[in-house]
């Protein structure tokens, strides 16, 4: 078996660049074969792509987070775009809405996401899209200006009537740790609305750490727990569940297996 963790923050598990290939290591050794370095801004992006260059196993994605609105970066746009030319950059992201942290105002939040969405189409790439307390206004801009490619609504939080409504764009669901709360029942239902197909499993980490490591520092070496209780959601084994997740993320993400 071997999984793929499509949403890590790597340079928030440690800052060591050392420390991170152990990291990647571990997960590795956990059957995590492939993962996706996120970061929330570009500077942080600029330091831990290069801490990972020689990691074979891992692509990164590229954007500025709604956490970053008020100070997203000098020339942030063309910096996205000379770094989407850089090898192994696989999505935009993660953008999107967040209106539970109140970064900067509302507005200012979705000019960033739609300018990033934009963007996007352009550079031909899909999006990590990041949306807490904001789900009405992004499922409404997505309808207009998803990009071609599509999207992923990462650590899925909204409930199956949103989910149901999301399913009609090119969309995928990740599920993080979470999903493995026996009081995440708006996660569970979720789940048994969606066609396996556009599913994706993350670890978040640091954040969302698996019930079972409650209380420690979220690794992507986990990741294999939240795909154990997807399956058993699904009434799947664990090899066939792994075998759809794997499939699932490289087709996003364009890559060959």
């Amino acid at each position: 078996m071997q999984y793929f963790d499509t949403h890590a923050h790597i340079g928030l598990i440690v800052e060591d660049p050392i420390e991170q290939l152990i990291v990647i290591q571990e997960a590795r050794q956990a059957s995590v074969a492939r993962l996706v370095s996120i970061c929330n801004s570009l500077h942080d992006f600029a330091r831990v792509y290069e801490n990972l260059k020689s990691a074979a196993n891992v692509y990164h994605a590229v954007g500025v987070s709604p956490s970053e609105v008020q100070n997203p970066g000098k020339n942030w746009a063309q910096t996205i775009e000379k770094s989407a030319a850089l090898p192994k950059i696989v999505a935009l992201g993660e953008i999107g809405l967040d209106y539970y942290r109140k970064f900067g105002d509302k507005n200012s939040q979705i000019e960033l996401f739609i300018r990033q969405l934009d963007l996007a189409a352009k550079l031909e790439l899909p999006v990590i899209i990041h949306n807490r307390e904001a789900g009405h206004d992004v499922l409404d801009i997505l309808r207009d200006r998803l990009p071609p490619k599509g999207g992923v609504l990462h650590c899925y939080s909204e409930d199956a009537a949103y989910a149901k409504k999301a399913l009609r764009l090119n969309l995928y669901f990740s599920f993080a740790g979470n999903l493995t709360y026996r009081n995440a029942k708006n996660l569970h239902e979720t789940v048994g609305v969606l066609p396996p197909e556009r599913i994706l499993i993350e670890s978040e980490s640091p954040f969302m750490v698996p019930a079972d490591y409650r209380g420690k520092r979220n690794m992507p070496k986990y990741l294999p727990l939240t795909a154990h209780c997807l399956g058993n959601m699904l009434g799947l084994p664990d090899e066939k569940m792994a075998e759809i997740l794997w499939q699932n993320a490289n087709r996003f993400f364009g890559l060959t297996e």
